[in-house]
């Protein structure tokens, strides 16, 4: 009788803990699967790139999936962590030959890594299309939840593709 009673009063504390935690759900708080997309603007390869932990491929398609809120608010970042191939057209030997292991292990020890947090812009209500990032010269990048192509007039990002990158890079 008294594990009964134990059982039965166990079960409504965490009852009543489940409605205070629905209670405590907000819109604001909601959260939203979504795709990481890279658009890359330099003439180097984007082999991968990590969006606050999820990984996704650089070669510019679509990658599932990065959990987002919603609804904007202010304080939105993201960390953007990346790998650059800067040779990407380099002669390698074919993949079946014996020569390719060291090639490989030559030409991807000039591979370089980046990491930088960015603030996400806002956008309205709702109203969010994937999060695509930017690659530009000077291993600057941008990021956008914009739902207009990149090639619309409208999308918020118009720096040209396949640019080189100049001598220096402003500081």
């Amino acid at each position: 009788m008294e594990i009964t009673l134990r059982r039965t009063m166990a079960r409504w504390l965490l009852g009543l803990l489940g409605l205070a935690l629905v209670g405590c759900s907000t819109a604001d708080n909601e959260m939203a699967g979504g795709n990481i997309q890279a658009v890359n603007h330099t003439l180097s390869n984007i082999n991968w790139l990590s969006v606050n932990g999820y990984r996704a491929d650089g070669g510019g398609g679509r990658s599932c999936c990065i959990i987002m809120p919603t609804k904007w608010r202010p304080g939105l970042k993201v960390n953007v962590e990346w790998e650059v191939d800067p040779e990407p057209h380099a002669k390698m030997p074919s993949v079946t030959s014996i020569e390719f292991r060291d090639a490989y292990a030559k030409h991807s020890a000039n591979y370089r890594r980046y990491a930088t947090i960015l603030d996400i812009p806002e956008w309205p209500g709702t109203k969010s299309c994937d999060l695509k990032v930017h690659f530009l010269t000077c291993n600057q990048v941008k990021v956008t939840t914009s739902c207009w192509a990149p090639s619309s007039p409208n999308y918020p990002i118009q720096e040209a593709r396949e640019m080189k990158e100049p001598a220096v890079c402003p500081k």
